[in-house]
């Protein structure tokens, strides 16, 4: 496949796959809405989809997604003094359960969440201002009222997007693939404002298309990669702050790291095998190994395993995950496993390793699931890939032994509402040892 070819079906791969259920569920809440606060059944007025979808940025999985009513101008003396805040939040809640009472609502501080299989919607009732700005409740500390301007973010994307030959959009899309695949915590604002600086900073992919896209990835990556740590952003157009969950300099110089390995490989069989490692599962698989996978004939003297996390759940990360190991021998603790992979010293084989969660963002509750993968000759020559996803017993460890050398993987996942919002993995390269060969 040529470069344009990989990422053009890239691009397609990454298309939302339920839109039209989604924007069913947009239309149920505006109708519940307009009944509620204005006697009418309209399914479309007086709302905005907001948010990635908003933007048109989003990709497959998308599970977070901002919706905007925007209420009569009557009522705002009805809720512009003290608890006002709280009791439209409350009311628009009450409506969207009178028309479906059967579906999960809550009411969070900023926003009304209405929850789905495999995503949800928050539901925020807003009073829109004559600059096309709206004002939105915050219940905390009494309640007051902020504003948003999701028009002039939506305006300022559509317009670069526009400038520079839709590749503000796609990068935008490509950026959401690679935090899936690599857990990178980043919500969609901070991504599209990132992807929106790094584009509005050159012209080198003005007329570019994807023919270019493996250049314009080593570039945006290298540009996150030299981004000086802060904790906010300007959004785009609003110039509103975004905040940054957690730094991300790190797995973007690692991204491009492996964008160069995949640019070097331009040409050869394994060159989809390198971008797989940037974007994940999206990204297309050589015809070659397409034909592999396909063909019967083939004989091979162990069974793939593996399982998928995709294949089970939508991903759309954007919580925190650090799951790290303690190493121990004859019940005795000797080393993190993340130390000795930073310090370079070789972990040999029958160890005892204890995988723990280290730190986690997602508010209870959720479910964790573990995938342990073992890789290389040695593991094909034993039949003992592994790699099914089991779910954890419900002690957020999983305990395992170096039984032989290769490289072997351990994923951790954290599934909320159906729809895995963190991940992390560590590697464990057992090196050769002499009971291996006893």
């Amino acid at each position: 496949m040529s470069t344009s070819d990989m990422f053009s079906e890239f691009l397609g791969n990454l298309a939302i796959g339920n839109a039209e259920t989604i924007s069913l569920r947009y239309g149920e809440l505006t109708g519940a809405l307009n009944k509620q606060f204005r006697d009418t059944d309209s399914k479309t007025a007086n709302t905005l989809q907001v948010g990635s979808f908003g933007r048109k940025t989003g990709i497959n999985g998308i599970s977070d997604l901002d919706m905007l009513y925007i209420m009569p101008k009557s009522k705002w003396d009805s809720y512009n003094k003290a608890g006002g805040q709280l009791a439209l939040l409350q009311d628009t809640k009450d409506a969207i359960l009178a028309r479906y009472p059967l579906t999960k609502v809550r009411v969070d501080r900023l926003v009304v969440t209405v929850t789905y299989t495999n995503f949800h919607v928050e539901v925020q009732p807003v009073f829109e201002q004559d600059d096309k700005s709206y004002k939105y409740p915050d219940t905390k500390n009494g309640g007051s009222w902020k504003v948003t301007k999701p028009w002039a973010e939506m305006d300022a994307v559509a317009e670069l997007d526009a400038a520079k030959n839709s590749n503000l959009r796609r990068l935008c899309k490509m950026a959401r693939a690679w935090k899936n695949k690599h857990g990178v915590a980043m919500g969609g604002l901070l991504i599209d404002t990132l992807a929106y600086n790094f584009l509005n900073s050159t012209a080198e992919y003005d007329t570019k298309s994807f023919l270019y896209y493996d250049y314009m990835s080593r570039d945006f990556f290298k540009y996150l990669s030299d981004l000086p740590e802060q904790s906010e952003y300007a959004a785009p157009g609003s110039r509103q702050r975004v905040r940054v969950k957690k730094k991300f300099q790190r797995k973007a110089k690692k991204a491009h790291e492996l964008c160069l390995a995949a640019i070097e490989a331009d040409g050869k069989s394994n060159v989809n095998d390198k971008w797989k490692k940037v974007y994940g599962r999206p990204f297309p698989a050589s015809k070659v190994t397409e034909k592999r996978a396909s063909d019967e004939n083939i004989f091979v003297s162990w069974r793939n395993t593996e399982e998928f996390i995709e294949d089970k759940f939508a991903v759309d990360v954007r919580e925190i995950l650090s799951v790290d190991c303690e190493i121990k021998q004859n019940g005795f603790r000797k080393h993190l496993l993340r130390e000795i992979l930073k310090n370079k010293i070789p972990l040999k084989s029958n160890k005892n390793l204890e995988f723990k969660i280290t730190e986690i963002s997602a508010a209870e509750p959720y479910e964790i699931y573990w995938k342990v993968l073992n890789r290389g000759a040695e593991a094909q020559k034993r039949d003992c890939i592994r790699g099914q996803i089991v779910k954890d017993a419900g002690y957020m460890r999983r305990s395992e032994q170096t039984t032989f050398q290769g490289d072997h993987v351990v994923e951790c996942y954290c599934v909320k509402d159906g729809v895995v919002i963190a991940k992390n993995r560590i590697h464990v390269p057992i090196t050769p040892d002499e009971s291996d060969y006893e």
